[in-house]
């Protein structure tokens, strides 16, 4: 079987021989070669989805749901994501996130903004479903990608530290934070910082042996990350990573690796996955130590009246 650059659609007894995706890039070059590779192993209505995705435009793929995939390629969704396993990868979102890659780095961000909005159309009905479906298949994606030992393991260590730390800049600030402040509300000691360059280093004294680090960083590998999980193994902290893509760089560093995939396509918020995450250590730890959780609750519901006592007196 062969798959060239520059034909499209055809396709014989031996495979698909062309592709109509736009663009290059080592995503698609990953695709085609996957194909190539798996496409005796795949059965009918698979190589049907195989045949559409290498010959569909590259940037159109970025767009689509599985049940749209499923519609397009005359199959179903379920063989849709069938199909993407079958080639490697973990489900839709994985194919897209290196789709997406290429296509970040070539194409402009007020292009790609441009290109979501005509995607969606001006139809109400067609973007909340555009929004959830993206929502659902981010949190789905999530789901299987993390096994429950790591789980246990980083609910193990939280479970462990008398203080955690939550580290997370740009869009990840917002689940550090939170974080930060639900554990907190649970009765566990709990920090968020978000420095960069010289002022992080202030941050990382406070960092202590039997310390947790609860680190948010879905792709770029920083500096910062490098020195803030050094800092906590030369003191004896534990680290917990919530990320998407650096787990292979950094994994063999850290004492567990959540996966919170972000978007291909900017339709949902980056920390949507990581927020479910953090969401899913809360609760853990709160079952862990009901007590603490539901006195430090208590205590705070008496404060938050007592604050609101004044005003309601002066109505």
């Amino acid at each position: 079987m062969e798959i060239s650059e520059d034909q499209t659609g055809a396709s014989d007894a031996s495979g698909p021989t062309g592709s109509g995706a736009t663009g290059g890039g080592a995503g698609l070059a990953r695709l085609r070669a996957a194909v190539r590779d798996q496409w005796e192993t795949l059965s009918t209505s698979e190589r049907a989805v195989a045949q559409y995705v290498v010959s569909a435009p590259a940037e159109s793929l970025l767009f689509a749901s599985a049940q749209e995939l499923g519609t397009a390629s005359g199959t179903s969704n379920a063989t849709v994501v069938r199909a993407m396993q079958r080639l490697g990868y973990a489900g839709l979102p994985a194919l897209k996130r290196e789709l997406a890659s290429d296509f970040t780095s070539a194409v402009p961000p007020e292009v790609r903004l441009q290109q979501r909005i005509a995607h969606v159309g001006r139809d109400l009905d067609d973007i909340w479903g555009e929004v959830f479906d993206e929502a659902q298949e981010r949190i789905e994606h999530a789901r299987r990608l993390t096994p429950g030992e790591a789980l246990r393991d980083a609910v193990g260590f939280l479970a462990e530290a008398p203080e955690i730390h939550c580290y997370g800049i740009a869009a990840s600030e917002l689940a550090a934070r939170h974080l930060a402040l639900a554990l907190g509300r649970i009765g566990r000691r709990a920090r968020y910082f978000g420095d960069t360059g010289f002022a992080l280093a202030d941050r990382l004294l406070a960092v202590r042996q039997g310390d947790a680090v609860v680190i948010f960083q879905p792709g770029r590998a920083l500096t910062e990350l490098t020195v803030l999980i050094e800092r906590a193994r030369a003191v004896g902290a534990r680290v917990v990573l919530v990320t998407d893509e650096l787990a292979e760089l950094y994994g063999p560093r850290v004492d567990a690796v959540l996966t919170a995939p972000h978007t291909p396509t900017g339709i949902t918020t980056e920390a949507l996955t990581a927020l479910v995450v953090a969401d899913a250590l809360l609760l853990a730890l709160a079952t862990l130590d009901e007590g603490r959780a539901v006195e430090t609750s208590h205590q705070l519901t008496a404060l938050r009246e007592q604050l609101l006592a004044p005003r309601a007196r002066k109505g």
